[in-house]
C-alpha cells in the first residue's frame, strides 16, 4: 500500500541560495524567489510545512521594471490615522529603498498566514553586491528564463 509522504518540520534540510537580481524583471524574480522560500522545488514539498530554503538576493538596486511601471506604479502604506495614506512612486522607491521593493514583491506571493511569516524570515535582500552571509556559503542560483 502506498502512502503520501508528509515532510516533518524537524526533518527538513535547508540550503542557502544566492540570487543576483542584476537585469532581472521584478515580478519574474519575485515568483522564483517565493517558490524557493516555499520549497516547491523539492520533491518532499508539503504545503502545510515550511520546507523552503534561505534566499539571499543581491544587487536589488539593478532590478528592471517593464513597460511604464517605473512612472505609473505606486507603493502605499497607511499610518492608521485619518488621512494617513502615504504614496511612494516606484521611481522614488527604486532609488531610496530597492531592497524593500523586492521584499514587497516576494511577500505578495507568499501565503498570508503563520507559515508565510516564517518564510519571510528566510529572505535576505541587499541593494549592493555585498552581503554578510558568506559563512553560510550560499550557492549561486540561476533563474529560469
Amino acid at each position: 500500500m502506498r502512502t503520501t509522504y508528509m515532510a516533518k518540520p524537524n526533518e527538513v534540510e535547508r540550503k542557502w541560495h544566492l540570487v543576483d537580481a542584476e537585469g532581472q524583471t521584478l515580478g519574474r524574480l519575485a515568483s522564483e524567489v517565493a517558490s524557493l522560500l516555499r520549497g516547491k522545488h523539492k520533491p518532499e514539498f508539503t504545503p502545510h510545512v515550511d520546507t523552503g530554503d534561505f534566499v539571499v538576493v543581491i544587487n536589488a538596486d539593478k532590478i528592471v521594471l517593464t513597460g511604464k511601471k517605473l512612472q505609473q506604479k505606486n507603493y502605499y502604506r497607511h499610518s492608521g490615522y485619518m488621512g494617513g495614506l502615504k504614496t511612494t512612486p516606484a521611481q522614488v522607491m527604486i532609488k531610496q529603498k530597492p531592497a524593500k521593493m523586492v521584499e514587497l514583491a516576494v511577500y505578495g506571493m507568499l501565503p498570508k498566514n503563520r507559515l508565510g511569516r516564517a518564510m519571510r524570515s528566510k529572505l535576505k535582500v541587499y541593494a549592493g553586491s555585498e552581503h554578510p552571509h558568506a559563512a553560510q556559503r550560499p550557492q549561486p542560483y540561476e533563474l529560469r528564463g
